[in-house]
């Protein structure tokens, strides 16, 4: 289990345009990582439209945004 400000291990997964992502791909950035288990869930959904609604400033104070499910 992680908790908040702990540093993430290495991973590598396939994003929704089937490349491939790996967190080495934002060394040096800030990134937040949405771990969700099932697409279109009340409390995921919720938490995602949040980050989708704050996106502009979250993005203006440098931040990135990824998002990790089991779902397709």
């Amino acid at each position: 289990m992680l908790n908040v400000g702990d540093k993430a291990p290495s991973f590598t997964g396939i994003i929704q345009d089937g490349s491939e992502v790996k967190l080495s791909d934002y060394r040096g950035k800030k990134l937040i990582i949405f771990f969700y288990p099932a697409d279109n869930t009340p409390s995921c959904t919720a938490e995602g439209c949040n980050l989708r609604d704050n996106y502009k400033v979250l993005q203006k104070r440098g931040y990135e945004i990824l998002g990790v499910s089991p779902d397709s």
